[in-house]
């Protein structure tokens, strides 16, 4: 069963909020997504090993095995393309936490082309494409995946601040925010 990019976006909503006990059908709410599609999702992350199935029934992240995949694979599995300059949610190094650590001139941080944005800059495309609405609802996840951006398209020192960022995330120590 080969990954999806939206797999990512569900396993990356469950980081955001680890307390939360999430069901298919908040999962598909909170994402812009079906219940039956969250479910495939999780279903595709455990074939894969990114997370494991409970025998009581549910499942849960395997940390380590999501972490590795995310510093290591995500930018070849899915690459981004940079596109024209638009109006979006900011996204990479021009969302927080990273706009903070970074300076960037205005409208040079990439964009997830949006009409409810409220930044210019070079489009980028989203892992998947409810992303931008999933991201405006949750500022855990949208930090989350913008750090996932910032490995995907990123130079080094984006790069690196994103995998000090997103393995604290991953690993359990972010508390968003």
């Amino acid at each position: 069963m080969e990954l999806k990019p939206q797999d990512l976006l569900v396993l990356l909503k469950v980081v955001a909020h680890p307390q939360q006990r999430w069901t298919y059908a908040a999962l598909g709410v909170a994402l812009s997504m079906s219940p039956s599609e969250t479910h495939a999702c999780v279903k595709r992350a455990v074939a894969s090993g990114l997370a494991v199935a409970k025998e009581q029934g549910g499942w849960s992240l395997v940390r380590p095995a999501l972490l590795e995949f995310v510093l290591h694979g995500v930018r070849y599995v899915w690459p981004a393309s940079i596109g024209a300059v638009k109006r979006g949610v900011p996204t990479s190094y021009g969302a927080e936490p990273l706009a903070g650590m970074l300076n960037a001139a205005p409208g040079e941080a990439p964009v997830w082309a949006h009409p409810a944005g409220n930044t210019k800059g070079p489009t980028l495309s989203p892992l998947y494409r409810t992303v931008p609405q999933a991201a405006l609802a949750d500022p855990d996840l949208h930090q989350l995946l913008a750090m996932v951006d910032a490995l995907r398209t990123g130079r080094a020192r984006e790069r690196a601040l994103a995998t000090q960022l997103l393995t604290d995330a991953i690993g359990g120590q972010y508390a968003g925010g």
